[in-house]
């Protein structure tokens, strides 16, 4: 499981990272609102710790533009010292999944992370779309444009994380660590994946809907979205 942290405080930070790291997860970490946001919409991430109080952008805004700009769902824990509940509301109203009011025990961030997770895994929607491909994630089964589509598991597991991100860039270090772990075969294993996964999607249809990101990675997305 992959966490992102951000938190402008260095010992609290620290701390967490830490924890967690110890707890098994891979953790990436901002300081900032800004930086934070980046790194949300450019990579996977199964949950993002989020303090309140940010430079740059605030927590509130931070998730906000996640949920509503982005269009990204991955699961959200805020962390802050405010404990009103107006602002424990407005939290949750700008797309936090939970709240937890510093100072707090790690042992208390990890219970409340797991789950989240468990209920983010329970409810994770069942069927992706992007313009008119769709993919239903309980019987496989890949259509676009009403046409079935045939891939091999490795390109489902790719589309699946393409279209979960869709319209977001998904970096290639991130698209290998997802589809090989600290195994991938070779630097141009997820170049042919990605090769064939258009020949499939792409094209027998007049629009493409996988496109590259030169220098970054790939993303899946209908044309409006490309740069």
């Amino acid at each position: 499981m992959r966490i992102l942290v951000i938190e402008d405080n260095r010992d609290i930070l620290a701390n967490v990272l830490d924890y967690l790291q110890l707890k098994g997860y891979s953790v990436d970490c901002a300081q900032d609102g800004l930086g934070g946001l980046h790194l949300a919409c450019s990579a996977h991430y199964d949950l993002i710790v989020l303090d309140v109080m940010l430079p740059g952008i605030d927590g509130y805004q931070l998730c906000r533009r996640l949920r509503e700009e982005a269009r990204n769902e991955v699961p959200i824990l805020m962390l802050t010292a405010r404990d009103a509940l107006a602002d424990r509301l407005q939290g949750l109203n700008a797309g936090a999944d939970d709240y937890l009011i510093k100072p707090f025990a790690l042992s208390e961030l990890v219970a409340r992370i797991e789950a989240i997770l468990r209920r983010s895994q329970g409810s994770r929607q069942r069927r992706l779309q992007v313009g008119d491909l769709c993919y239903d994630l309980d019987t496989l089964q890949v259509s676009r444009a009403g046409q079935l589509l045939r891939l091999n598991p490795l390109g489902l597991k790719l589309l699946a994380i393409l279209m979960q991100k869709s319209p977001a860039v998904v970096r290639r270090e991130v698209l290998e660590e997802a589809l090989w772990g600290d195994d991938c075969p070779d630097s141009d294993s997820l170049r042919s994946h990605v090769h064939q996964l258009r020949q499939v999607l792409d094209k027998p249809f007049t629009s493409a809907l996988v496109q590259t990101v030169h220098g970054v990675g790939y993303r899946l997305a209908e044309q409006q979205h490309a740069r």
